[in-house]
């Protein structure tokens, strides 16, 4: 027997033939249908991670087990156990392996997780990362030369790890048919959802989608939608009052030289040290912060795209929509939309 703060994942997940409730009760169960998908569970994994892809590919379309890369109940990052159905073995015959997330310190994988995951792929199934979970497929060699994503504070650490792989940190999530990986945590939602909808069609996609009340579809190639805020503090007090400033003041324009003067700097001076505190230039950082502000106003108002514009000190709809396209690969009104969702 099991203490009581172990949770049994097989039952939790698995389908075995039954039906559940909710809108997997529309669609008709066909064995011949069913793919078998082998989810990966380890030592200090967060929960949420976990029971993304349970909770889209749980009902009678698929047959799930949690497979854990340790023997034993393993301590989830909340504190509380979880016994997985079966160990790496439960591979064997899976048409999918998911491995939903890896450790945030990104240190290499176990050996017989490594030798795992290529022998599944070496016979055939697909095998999908979402958000860290890239990290162990690719020290696996199974995104060498490929495509791949990652959360975007590690992206640049995986492509360091691993320079075999095209690393874009952009993107959502990548689809090399054979392997699958995704972005950050609302990313691997979406991954599962888009690769939801490939298996079993839009309609019962949506249907998932609407019950766990996000958007129904996100293209994979649609940018992250990140917010890179300008550190908090900057190196000097005097720059740092200006940055906030500007802040407030996102609608009207600025000059470096004026900026510069505020902060009782030279404009080599003002420049440098901006740079220094922030990473960037001012050009830059402003339209982030413009973009952010956009990306705000669009999420909780119902501001026309022109107003929006304005407000954020694009001066103009067609400029805000061409700043938008090109950072986040999305127009301001299927942003909204997706928000609405």
């Amino acid at each position: 027997m099991f203490p009581p703060n172990v949770l049994l994942m097989e039952p939790l997940c698995a389908a075995h033939g039954s039906r559940d409730s909710g809108p997997q009760d529309d669609i008709r169960y066909n064995r011949a249908m069913l793919k078998k998908i082998a989810i990966i569970a380890f030592d200090g994994m967060t929960p949420f991670h976990l029971s993304v892809p349970c909770l889209v590919f749980r009902g009678p379309l698929f047959e799930l087990t949690v497979c854990g890369a340790e023997p034993g109940p393993l301590r989830t990052s909340a504190g509380f156990d979880i016994a997985p159905g079966k160990g790496l073995r439960g591979l064997e015959g899976a048409d999918v392996v998911i491995m939903p997330t890896w450790h945030d310190d990104c240190r290499p994988a176990p050996a017989v997780l490594l030798q795992a995951l290529r022998r599944a792929h070496a016979r055939g199934a697909t095998i999908v990362g979402l958000c860290l979970g890239a990290f162990p497929l690719a020290e696996a060699g199974l995104l060498d030369g490929r495509v791949a994503t990652t959360h975007w504070a590690f992206a640049g650490r995986l492509a360091e790890l691993r320079p075999q792989v095209k690393v874009d940190e952009e993107v959502l999530y990548v689809d090399e048919g054979d392997v699958v990986t995704s972005a950050g945590v609302a990313a691997g939602l979406d991954c599962s959802l888009y690769l939801l909808r490939k298996w079993a069609g839009a309609d019962h996609a949506n249907q998932v989608a609407r019950r766990l009340l996000v958007a129904p579809h996100r293209e994979g190639g649609q940018a992250q939608f990140i917010e890179r805020p300008v550190p908090a503090t900057a190196s000097d007090s005097r720059l740092a009052q200006v940055l906030e400033w500007v802040q407030h003041r996102l609608a009207e324009e600025h000059s470096l030289d004026a900026l510069a003067a505020r902060a009782a700097m030279s404009r080599r001076n003002f420049t440098r040290h901006f740079r220094h505190s922030t990473g960037t230039s001012f050009k830059q950082w402003l339209l982030n912060q413009r973009l952010t502000h956009a990306q705000r106003l669009l999420e909780t108002s119902d501001a026309s795209i022109e107003a929006v514009a304005q407000a954020a000190g694009f001066g103009s709809a067609l400029s805000l929509r061409q700043h938008f396209r090109a950072a986040f690969h999305s127009s301001p009104s299927a942003y909204r939309k997706l928000f609405d969702a």
